[in-house]
């Protein structure tokens, strides 16, 4: 468990005891000196996070604000279609749908048929049209999308909206997302859950193992929907120039998408989800990995965008006023789209709802959204919402186990983005058989994805104050990090006057954890050497407290939307440690190594890999590759270091190598599941590494003595 941030030590020396606070932001003592700058260490993260990613978004809206003829608005959009082309791509082939009917009711008014295709070779999904009795020429199709139910469209709101629009005259389709309804992605057949937990905990937990591959999961989504609308076009109930999307929260997401992307969509109305990203940022923060678009807002992505590539196609913006997608920032987005419409030509094709309600639907809104596809998808009749029975969940289950992928034994997200990240594990290795021209290489492409940029000059560091211990001094430094952020650093030092060699001992548990008398750290500095223990950011003092419904994958997905890495950033904050060190007048700048103890190896790895002063490195139960999170189904590795798109160029294995001749050792390297890696994993990852490293890689499976190590490391 992660220690409180009041670390306590009671000393035994002469006069009253000394209780130390090594704390070194406020936060952790509450009788402590208040610092008000530094007074919310917890969210110091995200700020700096945020800030990136609405620097990316300032960009952007300084290209909007400068459109002001049609002409600029069009080049626009056509922008806009190449960038989510990019960011969403490849797209899969359009293969055959193989859709099947798995049984019919038939209801007043209306019959159901339950249907399943394949969006891509067995890939299924599941869902349920809906078709008015009596038709005698085609109609107005919607497809419905839905948002974060389990049961997806078999819930009694879902079927309300649906049976409200059927009774309406339209064919409606409604299919169930991924991860929720009969397509978990996670589904233990002994158990009948999902072995990740939730809609969303399966949504993200897929959504690491695409963005490791530079992918963005949108792309199975908005896929889905594309491949339902070409199903829908072969119905000869419906006119194939007639098709609206709708859906509330992530079926407003997923509706958005398919409105931006798909232009057979005439006409769209998201309910819930859109605002802007800044809003979002700053409220909730990040949500789903399918509301992450990788790179979205680096290369000026914004939810308005969805909605302004569609002009002047009719689309509406469904909203409540208390949502926790923030009101404020849909009101500012609609307020751009309605703009963009307006230039275009068509201010009437565009407007926005809204309702006083959370999360969710309300009368008011569905009779808006039942008048829009009426007007727009030329159907008359009473928008007036109507209430109908509901269809049992039984009733509406399309397979017969109630899972695809014991029905059908489907593909799922993982299957298919390790059968497609495999041409990149052989571009890797390929590219390893000369290292001479792979390791610079892949060193660039690391500093890149993960968005490392190395220190400059900045303000001085701050001391916090310090207390005396027997023979050595412990002081509390505020040393500046990236932006105006601040890590809070330990400094270990030796009470006997000269130079010495540094250590840099960065734990994911955060520095005090072995910081007390007699501790792990005491051996070293007893042993001759001035020890830094940072806490770097999402560690520590600065580790980021996660609010009910938060997940603790949002400070990767928020990096990754402005191209930098939680693991790149502290990379840079490690080589600004050691540069603080370096300007000690008790330390000897060119004898500085680093131990990474959990987590942060990653980080530490990274800036051993970017940073030549860093002289050696001991990496104590870290990561041993990226590459065994895309291989296996189920991981449990903390997010913060990763780095999306990473396995496009590099893997940690390709920073060890690279740092040779320097020395590593590598104590107890963990797997995907944080287990101890055996021989034949380690083998496997690190084998060209051992030869190419010889003796200046060691490699232990099993607890070793720390101050072994470090001087190993030291020998010349």
């Amino acid at each position: 468990m992660i220690q409180t941030f009041c670390f306590l030590l009671t000393l035994n020396v002469v006069g009253p005891p000394v209780v130390e606070d090594l704390n070194v932001l406020d936060g952790g003592n509450p009788n402590g000196p208040t610092w008000i700058d530094w007074s919310d260490p917890g969210l110091m993260l995200v700020h700096h996070l945020n800030g990136l990613t609405r620097e990316c978004l300032e960009s952007r809206e300084d290209e909007v604000s400068k459109l002001k003829t049609a002409e600029e608005w069009k080049a626009r959009q056509s922008k806009v279609r190449q960038t989510l082309d990019q960011i969403l791509g490849p797209w899969p082939d359009r293969t055959p749908l193989n859709p099947k009917i798995t049984g019919t009711l038939q209801k007043e008014g209306y019959r159901v048929e339950k249907i399943v295709f394949e969006s891509m070779p067995h890939f299924y999904v599941t869902g349920a049209l809906f078709i008015p009795d009596g038709l005698e020429e085609p109609r107005p199709a919607i497809l419905k999308v839905i948002g974060h139910s389990a049961s997806a469209f078999r819930r009694d709101l879902y079927q309300n909206v649906i049976l409200n629009l059927v009774h309406k005259g339209f064919v409606v389709f409604a299919i169930d997302p991924l991860g929720q309804g009969e397509r978990l992605q996670y589904f233990d057949p002994k158990t009948g859950k999902s072995n990740v937990g939730s809609a969303t905990k399966e949504h993200s937990h897929a959504g690491v193992h695409c963005f490791l591959t530079g992918r963005s999961i949108a792309r199975y989504f908005i896929w889905d929907g594309i491949r339902a609308i070409d199903y829908l076009t072969t119905r000869p109930e419906v006119d194939p120039n007639r098709i609206g999307v709708t859906g509330l929260s992530g079926g407003g997401t997923q509706s958005s998408y398919i409105g931006a992307v798909d232009e057979r969509v005439l006409a769209v109305a998201p309910t819930g989800y859109i605002t802007s990203i800044s809003r979002l940022l700053g409220s909730i923060g990040p949500q789903d990995a399918e509301q992450v678009f990788y790179h979205g807002p680096k290369l000026g992505i914004d939810h308005a965008d969805l909605l302004e590539v569609r002009a002047p196609k009719p689309t509406l913006q469904v909203t409540t006023t208390r949502d926790f997608f923030s009101i404020q920032g849909a009101r500012e987005t609609a307020a751009e789209v309605r703009h963009a419409f307006r230039i275009l030509g068509h201010p009437k094709r565009f407007d926005q709802v809204e309702d006083d309600f959370g999360p969710g639907f309300t009368k008011q809104n569905n009779e808006s959204t039942y008048k829009f596809f009426q007007t727009f998808l030329e159907l008359s009749g009473d928008p007036a919402e109507q209430t109908y029975p509901f269809l049992t969940e039984a009733e509406l289950t399309v397979t017969e186990t109630g899972q695809v992928s014991t029905a059908f034994k489907s593909q799922n997200i993982f299957s298919i983005n390790r059968r497609e990240a495999l041409p990149m594990r052989e571009r890797l290795i390929e590219s390893r058989r000369d290292l001479d021209q792979h390791l610079p290489q892949a060193l660039s492409e690391a500093a890149r994805l993960s968005g490392y940029r190395k220190p400059d000059a900045t303000m001085a560091p701050v001391f916090r104050g310090q207390y005396q211990r027997e023979g050595y001094r412990v002081q509390k430094w505020g040393v500046p990090g990236e932006g105006e952020t601040i890590i809070p650093t330990l400094v270990f030092a030796p009470d006997e006057p000269g130079t010495r060699p540094a250590i840099m001992y960065v734990h994911s548990e955060g520095k005090t954890t072995d910081a007390a008398a007699g501790g792990k750290i005491e051996e070293l500095v007893r042993r001759g050497y001035v020890v830094a223990a940072p806490d770097l950011l999402g560690y520590g003092e600065t580790r980021y407290k996660f609010r009910q419904g938060h997940s603790p994958v949002q400070p990767f997905f928020n990096a990754l939307m402005s191209g930098r890495s939680v693991a790149g950033i502290n990379a840079g904050d490690a080589v600004r440690v050691m540069e603080f060190l370096q300007d000690r007048e008790d330390v000897k700048p060119d004898q500085i190594g680093a131990i990474a103890i959990g987590d942060v190896g990653p980080a530490l790895l990274h800036a051993a890999a970017f940073e030549q002063q860093i002289q050696w490195l001991v990496l104590v139960d870290s990561l041993l590759d990226y590459q065994s999170i895309v291989n296996h189904e189920l991981y449990d590795v903390n997010a913060n270091s990763l780095v999306a798109g990473a396995l496009t160029a590099y893997d940690l294995p390709d920073l060890l190598a690279s740092i040779t001749p320097r020395r590593v050792a590598v104590v107890q390297p963990r797997t995907h599941q944080q287990e101890t890696a055996t021989n034949d994993q380690i083998e496997s990852s690190l084998g060209f590494v051992q030869q190419h490293a010889k003796d200046r890689l060691r490699v232990e499976t099993e607890a070793t003595d720390l101050l072994n190590l470090v001087e190993w490391c030291v020998a010349r």
